[in-house]
């Protein structure tokens, strides 16, 4: 039987939150199969606490190079996945996405997508400038929709520039440049649990936003535990769990990280009292910072000038101290050209 605290350490083990990953930055992106990137520079703070070493122009080099990619996948928003990993993944999702598309009534969705497609082969394109070339197509449409039936029935990927975060505010959009190469429900099982497990049905099915998996998972070779609710969890065997007495060490998590996104039950990182300082009404994810392995408060970054703080907003009262080092280490990499850095502390909540 698992209690929240082994559950929390055998997913942070999962996550390179217990110790950082030795190895590339394509490498620990494949191991999360993939971060939440709806904004340019929280994956590369996300990657930054998971990995030993890292410095900003790897992950740059390997967005510039395709082996990372920028694109819509999981719950049809963005997300930083190897090529390889899109290829293999979008197609299974692609009902799904088909499926958000349909919110739009009177859209010819097979029409638009090979119209996207054809316009896009010339090259790539900002959506602002989609949208029109759509509307000709289709005219007395509605842009808007014409523009998000494209996002989502065509498989597309960011295109990335030289800004400091690898992509400007208005991002041009093209397609892959490889042929998409489905891979199976099991796998893309397998795959969740090894980062996110041990897990329910329910929880692959929230990170993943299909559907069903109940059935597959239940044919499929796996571990069965317990948690001491009484819940079945599914796991890979001979998967790392460390046990809940292992130390935790201080991490920061950037906005709309993909653990506090990863679970239907986020107890295991997020106790449920804290959710509404960290969830937003217009559905931002706050960056959190973890203390003994669990969402302790929220962070941000204040710019003025040369000046760069890191203001923290703890759920009760806290300790700054053991935040410092690593909040400071943190604060240099978001803010390489500060030459002021202070971590600071608001008001608990």
């Amino acid at each position: 039987m698992l209690n929240l605290r082994d559950l929390n350490r055998a997913t942070l083990a999962r996550q390179h939150l217990l110790s950082r990953h030795e190895g590339d930055v394509a490498d620990v992106v494949h191991r999360l199969v993939g971060l939440q990137a709806q904004e340019p520079r929280p994956p590369y703070l996300g990657v930054w606490t998971r990995l030993a070493g890292f410095e900003r122009d790897d992950l740059h080099a390997a967005l510039h190079a395709r082996t990372l990619v920028r694109a819509t996948l999981w719950r049809a928003t963005l997300h930083l996945v190897t090529a390889a990993d899109f290829a293999a993944f979008r197609p299974l999702v692609a009902p799904t996405l088909a499926a958000a598309a349909r919110r739009f009534d009177g859209v010819d969705l097979d029409a638009v997508a090979a119209a996207a497609e054809r316009l896009l082969a010339a090259g790539p394109m900002t959506f602002n400038e989609l949208r029109p070339r759509l509307l000709e197509e289709f005219p007395g449409g509605y842009d808007r929709a014409l523009g998000y039936a494209a996002r989502m029935l065509t498989p597309l990927v960011i295109e990335p520039t030289q800004d400091r975060w690898s992509y400007p505010r208005d991002p041009a959009f093209g397609l892959p440049g490889h042929p998409m190469a489905p891979a199976g429900t099991p796998a893309l099982i397998e795959r969740y649990l090894a980062a996110f497990g041990p897990a329910t049905p329910a929880d692959v099915q929230t990170w993943s936003g299909l559907g069903r998996l109940r059935e597959v998972m239940a044919g499929m070779d796996l571990e069965r535990l317990t948690d001491d609710t009484g819940r079945e969890l599914f796991d890979l065997p001979g998967a790392p769990r460390p046990g809940g007495d292992v130390p935790a060490p201080v991490r920061f998590l950037p906005d709309f990280d993909t653990l506090i996104l990863g679970h239907a039950d986020r107890t295991r990182v997020l106790a449920d009292e804290h959710k509404g300082f960290v969830t937003t009404k217009n559905l931002r994810v706050r960056a959190v910072y973890l203390v003994d392995g669990f969402a302790a408060g929220t962070w941000q970054i204040k710019r003025s000038g040369k000046k760069a703080r890191l203001l923290v907003t703890p759920f009760g009262r806290t300790d700054l101290g053991p935040l410092e080092e690593e909040g400071l280490r943190l604060l240099a990499f978001a803010e390489p050209d500060a030459t002021s850095l202070a971590l600071e502390a608001a008001d608990a909540v």
